[in-house]
């Protein structure tokens, strides 16, 4: 009897390795970075040891035109920019009527915009202020609005394009602007690394977390072996779990 249950835990773990390892790295990974983040600023509002040195050593790259890319640069991670973005490729999503993929790309931006909002008032951290920025910012801090929206962006698309051609040059293109946004973010003084890694861990696991339950993933995964038809009912058409849970509500 043991040996079977224990060759079938063997055979369910080698069957789901790729899902538990999604858990572990989109998941756990970033909430335990951001528990440990928030902690820490909880208890001390100045943050970590390493925030201020990093703040530091990269104002003393400072020049006159970085100053201007980088108050120039560091709007395209502000809601001002990603909204008309987000917005825009949801009317395409509306009317190729990719509705699973729409409603995931709708929930995760406004999901992300309410956590981070809420989040700030509950920590309340003060910004930094060791020089004075081209572009300060009057809010709290933690976590970086600006961090979090723009990683909300990109993990969303690489979500929303895993398994197509669009998916690699959307990561590499998608890390490179986030890891820009956040550079800015630094470099402007408005905000801690400790800010920074805050607003990517947790859109992070918000955006996977999101994809779990909506699952847009699925119409391609059906569309690998049959044709476009079944990928459109898929989008269009509701689980039989979701709509035996409608139905016991």
């Amino acid at each position: 009897m043991l040996k079977k249950f224990f060759r079938f835990i063997k055979q369910l773990l080698i069957a789901r390795w790729r899902g538990l390892l999604l858990l572990f790295l989109g998941i756990y990974l970033p909430l335990q970075t951001f528990t440990l983040l928030a902690i820490q600023v909880r208890e001390n509002s100045a943050g970590f040891p390493w925030d201020q040195p990093i703040l530091l050593a990269i104002h003393q790259t400072s020049r006159r035109q970085l100053d201007v890319l980088a108050v120039n640069l560091t709007n395209f991670g502000s809601i001002k920019i990603v909204f008309p973005i987000v917005l825009i490729i949801s009317l395409i999503l509306l009317f190729q009527k990719k509705w699973r993929s729409l409603t995931f790309l709708v929930t995760t931006a406004l999901g992300a915009t309410i956590i981070n909002r809420t989040v700030k008032e509950i920590m309340h951290r003060v910004r930094p202020h060791l020089w004075q920025s081209p572009a300060p910012e009057l809010d709290y801090a933690f976590p970086s609005g600006h961090a979090m929206t723009s990683m909300t962006l990109v993990a969303a698309l690489v979500i929303l394009t895993w398994g197509t051609i669009w998916c690699l040059p959307i990561l590499i293109f998608g890390s490179l602007f986030v890891l820009a946004i956040g550079w800015t973010r630094l470099y402007l003084g408005v905000h801690f690394p400790s800010d920074i890694l805050a607003g990517w861990a947790v859109a992070v696991a918000w955006a996977m977390g999101v994809s779990l339950l909506i699952k847009p993933q699925l119409p391609k995964a059906i569309t690998t072996s049959k044709p476009a038809q079944p990928e459109i009912r898929a989008e269009t058409s509701l689980l039989p779990e979701e709509q035996e849970a409608i139905d016991r509500d």
